[in-house]
């Protein structure tokens, strides 16, 4: 298993450690960069900055993405490590500087993460013996090697101290419906769930960035759509998930539209029996989705969607 030793800001750290959310952004800010380094689940370690060059604790990755600031914030929130919108530009803004420190709304790196156990100070981890003062983003180890194998071992203590092992889970809320990853990372990828914030940035990505019954591609107004809400016991599982423009998702969450277990668009009469109108939404009736996600196996489910069906759809 390969895990990777972030190098993580202070004031990050010390205002997630207060508020303890359940997931984060672990912000870049420039947008153009990648991190190719984790499979969805590994663990990203929070390395402190000297002065105290240790390991303050561990969060699990979902996905990089790149974002406009704004929407990052609208995502993630007090999740950024900040307490308000103007804090958070200006944390970005401070690192960016000529042209870039001009935009308004720039592109930032955005590596989500779920799940953050913060450690208190007396259980911080030493940093590993060949970390060098040199690294300016991070370093990844595998578990397979002797420094990876030490840095995980006192990492799991940690957690099982904390808890995480103990903590409750809904059906279908873990991070992936992959069997194979938790074979292969062990006991602890099955407590990793996806948070509200985590969910909606990899159903936008397993998406593509589309809607998946318009084809719309405009960002900002693309939204994650639960099939069963969260309050009625949908988990945050991609498979209980849809990418749907804003205007769309209003209306399959009142029922007024839904997905067959096919992936057929439905569309209610009762739109042009209530409101006199629909003539945009109709030409979608009968219609396949446009987008799916690559993987079968985080397309949506049909046991969702017929509950969908059932339960919300007006007929």
């Amino acid at each position: 298993m390969n895990l990777y030793l972030g190098v993580t800001d202070t004031n990050w750290f010390n205002y997630l450690f207060r508020i303890n959310p359940e997931d984060v952004n672990f912000w870049q800010p420039g947008g153009h960069s990648s991190f190719k380094v984790l499979e969805r689940g590994a663990p990203f370690l929070f390395k402190l900055k000297y002065p105290v060059n240790a390991i303050g604790g561990v969060g699990f990755f979902v996905s990089h993405t790149s974002l406009p600031l704004s929407l990052a914030w609208e995502t993630f929130e007090t999740g950024n490590g900040c307490a308000s919108f103007s804090e958070f530009k200006s944390a970005i803004m401070k690192y960016r500087s000529g042209s870039n420190a001009l935009e308004t709304d720039p592109i930032i790196g955005c590596i989500v993460l779920t799940n953050p156990v913060f450690f208190k100070s007396e259980d911080w981890i030493p940093a590993p013996s060949d970390w060098s003062k040199n690294i300016v983003s991070g370093k990844s180890y595998s578990t397979e090697e002797p420094i990876g194998k030490e840095i995980w071992n006192q990492v799991e203590a940690r957690l099982e101290r904390y808890n995480f092992y103990d903590k409750e889970m809904r059906e279908g809320d873990a991070i992936s419906a992959d069997t194979s990853l938790a074979n292969r990372y062990g006991s602890y990828l099955a407590k990793v769930r996806l948070g509200q914030g985590s969910f909606r940035l990899l159903i936008t990505d397993v998406y593509n960035r589309r809607c998946a019954v318009s084809g719309e591609r405009t960002l900002p107004v693309l939204e994650a759509a639960h099939i069963k809400p969260y309050a009625e016991s949908g988990p945050h599982a991609i498979a209980n998930g849809l990418l749907l423009r804003s205007d769309l998702h209003k209306l399959f969450d009142a029922g007024y539209i839904t997905v067959t277990e096919n992936y057929s668009v439905e569309v209610s009469k009762r739109i042009k029996a209530e409101y006199e109108n629909g003539k945009e939404y109709y030409r979608y009736h009968g219609k396949k989705l446009i987008v799916l996600p690559e993987n079968t196996q985080e397309q949506p489910g049909g046991g969702y969607l017929l509950w969908h069906n059932e339960n919300v759809f007006r007929g």
